[in-house]
């Protein structure tokens, strides 16, 4: 069997300061081992219950935070970015799906760095009338491929977007009391808690009690965005509908086909943000 985890960093215990989340930061070192060691006990864990490959999908920023050469050997490491598919690269044909470090949705209160993929150009993203965040959005697509997600490890806030997949193990790394402060158990009782969890969502796995989150199609999305210059570049394309000022929808066939598109929408805000800011 093949699991696939997906790790980002803003969710992870520590972490709380903006230092952490850059290449350049100061405590930048100090969250990848933070990283490395989640992600360590979680492939081990899932090893020894009989994961023959555990694929880590790399998930933050510039997508090079797990230390490789610290990661067991039945470990493959997708790393590097801009890539397709974002932070589920890899996922399809695997068994079960892991998020670690994973954070609340943009305007969620009590949660560090809140967003939705891009923080400095989204505002808001629903799919078929439902809000998402990025672990929504990421297990759609895994759920559109079969896979199912087993455990979901991060801040506390993230419980509010669990209502679609009461099957999910949850894991609080982190309990935050504003948006760069939180409380994290000892990384000790972390591990306890994340093998403990593996074990209960393989279990399930098992006994067939995981269900890929699946939705109906055709897929609506709507995107609204901090800037309405972003919203122009996005109406460019001839199936995008501008709602009104910061707001587009489109409709696509697939969860496939409109992560593909949303992708491509963030890139173009980001290249404008950066032609505008020179």
């Amino acid at each position: 069997m093949r699991a696939f985890i997906s790790i980002d960093l803003e969710g992870l215990p520590y972490i709380v300061s903006r230092e952490h989340l850059f290449v350049k930061g100061a405590l930048y070192n100090e969250a990848r081992k933070i990283a490395t060691k989640i992600v360590k006990v979680t492939a081990e864990e899932l090893h020894r219950l009989g994961f023959e490959e555990v694929i880590v999908a790399d998930s933050h920023g510039p997508m090079v935070n797990v230390i490789p050469e610290e990661i067991p050997d039945f470990v493959s490491l997708v790393r590097g970015f801009p890539r397709p598919l974002s932070m589920v690269a890899f996922g399809k044909d695997t068994n079960l799906a892991i998020f670690l470090g994973y954070h609340a949705k943009a305007g969620t209160g009590y949660a560090t760095f809140d967003h939705t993929y891009s923080g400095a150009t989204i505002d808001k993203v629903i799919i078929n009338g439902t809000e998402v965040s990025e672990f929504l959005m990421n297990a759609m697509l895994l759920g559109e491929w079969g896979v199912p997600v087993g455990l979901l490890g991060g801040d506390e806030a993230l419980r509010e977007d669990m209502k679609l997949t009461p099957w999910i193990e949850f894991v609080p790394f982190k309990r935050a009391s504003g948006r760069y402060s939180a409380i994290s158990p000892s990384m000790k009782r972390i591990e306890e808690e994340l093998r403990e969890g593996v074990k209960r969502a393989v279990y399930k796995l098992n006994r067939g009690e995981l269900k890929p989150l699946e939705i109906k199609k055709p897929v609506e999305v709507k995107v609204r965005f901090l800037n309405s210059a972003y919203a122009e570049v996005a109406e460019l394309l001839p199936f995008v509908e501008r709602v009104n000022g910061k707001e587009i929808k489109y409709t696509a066939n697939s969860v496939e086909e409109a992560y593909k598109v949303f992708e491509v929408l963030v890139f173009a805000a980001a290249g404008v943000s950066y032609i505008t800011s020179r």
